[in-house]
Parts: structure tokens; C-alpha cells; sequence
């Protein structure tokens, strides 16, 4: 009653291999393009009629098809909401963490907005993964480690003190020694993101241990690089303690 059933045929042959060999090469990068609008126009309840299609797509060997659903993965979740989202693409999602660079972007570009629709248990699962987003197939490839410390700025309202000082804090400290500027800059920021997590949380105790080991790590470098992290992330601080003022 939504839409007329031969065009939802019509959609869903989309992903028939000899369509790509007589129609259009990348019908299936479209097809992968259009499906969030689709299921939105069908609605939750007709998931069932989508999910084949998307699972095959997720599953194609195209990396772009892949990439373009991992790009829209978390507006599918906010139309299929948690349950749905739990059972079918939660599965989708962690193949797409360990997928190439270039469908991974994809998730980490939006991992915020994933996660934060997760229930907090199934959410926490995931701080064991976002180590992972550290290693890259180029090293070269700065602007996912940027791109990444972006999103944890973000991510840490998700989580509570204790597992950002265990797990979040290890990648914060990796990133600021990274060779590019541009990504110890907002690792920077996400330092001082943290430490005013731990204070805002009344976590006293995990702020002064993060910053005696800010100090040892950093103010006590023997490179001057590693000290003058240390002063670009008083400065931060200092500049985000005025802001709040």
C-alpha cells in the first residue's frame, strides 16, 4: 500500500549481478545510495522486505557499495530504531570496522552517532575496538587518526569516568605523539576534553593521575616536541577553562 510492488521489485533486482553487466556497472553502488530513503518510505515494519537486499550489499565485492552503506549506517539505525538495530546491522557495522581504510572511514565518520543509539551495554563492547581505529592500511593516512580523535571528543559523553581513564586515555596519549601537527592539535583538544570529563564527573582522583602522567610523558620529554605538547595542551586548557568562564 506504500509503494506499488513492481517498482519494489523493480528496487530490490537492483543487486542481480547480470544487472551490473547489462544496465549499469555501479546499479548496485545506486541501489546501496538509495536505501536509506527507501526504508524510510516503507517504514520499520517493513523492514523485512529490505533486509536481504541490504545484507547482500553489505557483503559485495565492490568496496564502494560497501563504503556508501557504511557512510549511511547510522541514519538506518535512527529509522529502524534499537531492536532492529541490535539484530541486523550491529553485525553490518563491526564487518565494516574490519573492512580497508576506505569503507572504514565511513563508520568512523559517524561513530558517535551510532554508538550513542546502542543500549549501554552493547555500547561498551565497543571500547575494546576503538584502538583499532589507531592502525590504518597507509600510515600516511593522517586524516583518519584525525578524524578519529574528532569523534572521541564526542564519544566521551557516552561512557563514564572509569572507562575513559582505561580505555579512551590510552589512544588520547598515542595520538598527541603523532607525527602529523594537525592531529596532535585536536588530540589536544581531546586531552582536555577528558580531564574536564573526569572533573565535571567529580573524579578528582583519575584528572590528577592523567595529569601526573601528562607531566611525566610529556613536560619531562627529553624531545622538544614532546614538551612543547605539553605547553599547546596547557593552552588548550587554559583557553577552554576562559571559555566556560
Amino acid at each position: 500500500d506504500i509503494i506499488p510492488q513492481p517498482l519494489l521489485d523493480q528496487y530490490l533486482s537492483m543487486t542481480d549481478p547480470a544487472r551490473a553487466q547489462t544496465v549499469d556497472t555501479e546499479i548496485a553502488k545506486h541501489c546501496a545510495y538509495s536505501l536509506p530513503g527507501v526504508a524510510l518510505t516503507l517504514g520499520r515494519q517493513n523492514w523485512h522486505c529490505l533486509k536481504d537486499t541490504y545484507e547482500t550489499l553489505a557483503s559485495d565485492v565492490q568496496w564502494k557499495v560497501r563504503r556508501t552503506l557504511a557512510f549511511s549506517i547510522h541514519e538506518l539505525a535512527v529509522i529502524l530504531g534499537d531492536q532492529l538495530t541490535a539484530a541486523d546491522l550491529v553485525p553490518i557495522f563491526n564487518g565494516f570496522l574490519k573492512d580497508l581504510d576506505e569503507v572504514r572511514i565511513g563508520v568512523l565518520k559517524h561513530l558517535y552517532d551510532f554508538l550513542k543509539l546502542l543500549h549501554a551495554d552493547k555500547r561498551r563492547e565497543y571500547l575494546y575496538q576503538l584502538q583499532e581505529f589507531v592502525v590504518t592500511d597507509n600510515s600516511r593516512n593522517w586524516r583518519f587518526r584525525y578524524e578519529l580523535a574528532e569523534q572521541l571528543i564526542l564519544i566521551l559523553e557516552l561512557y563514564n569516568p572509569n572507562d575513559v581513564y582505561d580505555y579512551l586515555r590510552h589512544i588520547a596519549l598515542t595520538l598527541c605523539s603523532d607525527k602529523v601537527s594537525e592531529v596532535r592539535w585536536i588530540s589536544f583538544k581531546l586531552v582536555v576534553a577528558i580531564l574536564q570529563k573526569f572533573y565535571a564527573n567529580n573524579a578528582s582522583a583519575l584528572g590528577l593521575n592523567f595529569i601526573n602522567e601528562l607531566v611525566v610523558r610529556f613536560r619531562h620529554c627529553s624531545k622538544w616536541v614532546g614538551r612543547q605538547a605539553f605547553a599547546f595542551i596547557c593552552q588548550v586548557g587554559m583557553f577552554s577553562l576562559c571559555i566556560s568562564m
